[in-house]
């Protein structure tokens, strides 16, 4: 399987590149900023993408939607709660002194428990709110990754004094959505080094 992680914006935002190396089709979770970067990886890789998704609606994860969808002609996906943050995304980014384009509208929902399929791979949507209230987080059973948005970090968790932020819904989030996967689970967060499960149950010193 492919996995790639291309590191872009002035906040460094993961955004991954994953593919299917029998079929060619992939997907592209979270293009925050570097549209030509995300599409050069996508170009490398020579493949089809067949969706893109943001894991939550915070303007450094969905800047390159509109370039990815046009070069890509591949659909978007958020979930319902954060759609209203796709239209203020240049707005909030100028807050932090940064160039920011709103996003188009998704063309699909995010649901928890749906699968987004590409060639012999498949992801689950896991529902996380608490960073915002449509966070989502997305599961990859058979190899054993999580790419965890900025829900969960390492040794760390997603802020939640921003607008749509809850810090308790946040650690229910975790505690009963995300720890109750393996230990040996890889964790992806939305910044940031790689970490596992079983580290953050042990040491993440937000969740004791």
């Amino acid at each position: 399987m492919i996995f790639d992680t291309v590191v872009v914006g002035a906040l460094g935002v993961n955004c991954f590149v994953l593919g299917c190396e029998a079929t060619g089709q992939g997907v592209v979770v979270d293009p925050g900023d570097e549209a030509d970067r995300i599409l050069a990886q996508v170009r490398q890789r020579g493949l089809t993408i067949v969706a893109i998704i943001n894991t939550h609606g915070h303007f450094d994860h969905v800047g390159a939607n509109r370039l990815l969808a046009q070069a890509t002609q591949a659909p978007l996906y958020i979930h319902q709660a954060d759609i209203p943050m796709l239209e203020r995304v240049a707005k909030t980014a100028a807050i932090y002194g940064l160039p920011g384009e709103n996003s188009p509208q998704p063309d699909r929902l995010l649901e928890d428990g749906m699968l987004i399929e590409f060639g012999t791979h498949r992801l689950q949507v896991i529902h996380t709110p608490g960073h915002t209230q449509g966070g989502c987080c997305l599961y990859l059973e058979e190899e054993g990754r999580l790419i965890a948005g900025d829900t969960l970090f390492a040794d760390g968790v997603g802020r939640t004094d921003l607008p749509g932020g809850s810090h308790q819904q946040l650690v229910e989030s975790i505690k009963n959505r995300l720890f109750t996967l393996p230990d040996q689970v890889q964790v992806y967060p939305g910044h940031g080094p790689t970490t596992s499960i079983g580290h953050e149950k042990r040491h993440n010193p937000y969740l004791d």
